[in-house]
């Protein structure tokens, strides 16, 4: 390409650019700018990865993005600097020109190239430059989650607190779905041929039933693994979620997206690569779903087996679905106290139900039937590291103590049990049964499953953007609402333990 070539100036946008993500300043959400002079040359394995991700020109717009309008025709007419011309280039569809004289396909890829190395490219979470290898990737990760949004016509049970971010969450390129009761939920997909999604605790129990019997898909949506710090229950908007097409991940009694890439992705090297540098990046960080705490570690004493027994919420669906027939916080104590005879038990009730949102709270004399101390405000992932073991039923704190590296019992069926990396006591599932890396389970866990949606741009993002903003405190801030969410449970906290007082 010549110097004069260079510098002609452009008519047309960067073949790789962002979505016009709604409520997002373009200046913010740009991932390219156009460029007075290219900036090198472009190599045909980044052709490649562009074909890969089907990443480029309006990819966003549904039967309009130009890769679904190739792949659907058998030739195009177009011009050769047309998006849609350039797709075809890389996909191998002849391109008619305006003349009716087909394009030479390597005219294509020349001008796609051109097209490519006439913008400057950005990180938009940071503002530092990338290269545009680094820029498909982010837009990658992008049409993934917007595809993972296609066909959502409406949403019910989400939380009027929540809707801000679910807004931003299911976008799907041109809309976002309406927040509308079960009954005219099911009503708008139904007549809209599309799908539901629903948080599942809050719709009624029996909108299941019902949307198998007006055929309505069931689209279910929970929080993400890692999140804005703080937990639902107080009232803080996720940081990250899932969005479950065939079930949802806490449920061992059914099949659901996660148990289904655990048991068949295919982990490519450099995702396991990449895994494995999230994992260090996480625990490096010290983010967990649960917060930091501020209290001191328990004194473990010497010469002794150590267990740590990680309390749930009793009514979670967690433990309903994913428990294995535990009944509750009591009797996972008994459980751990049976399999351990010999070990110092320390006990560490949920933040929820201590904070007194939700229900599994014990009283002290009844844990200590079982465990020799409780703790209630240690830096939980430093007390998962000091003690030998770490006993859930189907707590989150048991995958964050796998990547700690860390030997965790499980009594129930958490999503990471039965893959060979925890110590089962529940019946397996027959589902399951493939053994796994640590770092494959990470990658499905923590980069393919969930949606991230970075607390300071509002942009979807990555794990490692998340896991970065967490760690520096970037996140939204305290409502009256969380204010509120905070009183009732210290004032629910304060009767329970008065009631237990009075009655000795």
């Amino acid at each position: 390409m010549t110097a004069g070539a260079a510098r002609q100036p452009l008519t047309f946008p960067p073949f790789l650019r962002s979505p016009p993500f709604p409520g997002i300043a373009p200046s913010v959400a740009a991932i390219s700018e156009a460029a007075i002079e290219c900036e090198g040359e472009v190599a045909d394995d980044l052709l490649d990865l562009i074909r890969d991700a089907r990443v480029g020109g309006a990819f966003w717009a549904g039967a309009d993005d130009p890769w679904t309008q190739v792949a659907q025709a058998r030739s195009i007419k177009a011009s050769a600097d047309d998006d849609v011309a350039l797709v075809a280039g890389l996909l191998d569809v002849p391109v008619i020109g305006q003349d009716g004289v087909r394009i030479d396909p390597a005219m294509l890829r020349a001008t796609l190239k051109r097209r490519i190395a006439a913008a400057r490219y950005r990180d938009c979470f940071s503002g530092a430059p990338v290269d545009a290898a680094q820029a498909v990737a982010q837009l990658a990760d992008w049409r993934r989650h917007l595809d993972g949004n296609r066909g959502i016509a409406a949403a019910c049970g989400m939380a009027f607190w929540k809707r801000e971010a679910m807004r931003h969450f299911l976008w799907d390129g041109q809309r976002s779905p309406p927040f509308l009761s079960a009954p005219q939920g099911l009503r708008r997909a139904r007549y809209g041929r599309g799908a539901l999604a629903i948080w599942p605790s809050r719709v009624p129990s029996t909108l299941v039933a019902d949307a198998q019997a007006q055929g309505v898909q069931l689209v279910r949506v929970e929080d993400g693994f890692l999140r804005s710090r703080g937990l639902g229950a107080a009232l803080h908007p996720p940081g990250s979620i899932v969005v479950d097409r065939s079930g949802i991940y806490y449920n061992a009694l059914a099949a659901n997206d996660l148990e289904t890439l655990l048991a068949t992705q295919d982990f490519a090297p450099a995702l396991v690569e990449r895994a494995a540098r999230l994992r260090a990046r996480i625990c490096a960080s010290g983010v967990t779903k649960y917060g930091q705490d501020t209290g001191r570690l328990p004194g473990l004493p010497t010469g002794r087996r150590t267990v740590l027994a990680i309390g749930q919420v009793d009514d979670d669906l967690s433990v309903q679905l994913g428990g294995a027939g535990v009944a509750g916080n009591l009797d996972f104590l008994g459980r751990v106290r049976r399999a351990e005879p010999d070990a110092w038990i320390i006990y560490r009730p949920h933040p929820d139900v201590e904070a007194g949102h939700r229900k599994g709270h014990l009283a002290d004399a009844t844990v200590l039937t079982y465990a020799d101390a409780i703790d209630r405000g240690s830096p939980l992932m430093a007390l998962v590291q000091a003690v030998d073991e770490v006993h859930v039923l189907s707590s989150l704190t048991g995958f964050e103590a796998l990547m700690r590296g860390c030997r965790v019992t499980v009594h129930g069926m958490p999503f990471y049990a039965g893959w060979g990396l925890t110590r089962d006591l529940a019946s397996p599932v027959a589902r399951r049964g493939r053994q796994l890396l640590l770092d494959e389970l990470v990658a499905a866990a923590l980069i393919l499953y969930p949606r991230y949606l970075d607390p300071v741009t509002r942009l979807p993002c990555g794990p490692e953007v998340m896991t970065d903003r967490l760690a520096n405190g970037a996140v939204p801030p305290t409502t009256w609402l969380i204010r509120l969410r905070s009183m009732q449970g210290k004032l629910r906290r304060f009767m329970t333990l008065t009631a237990e007082y009075l009655h000795g």
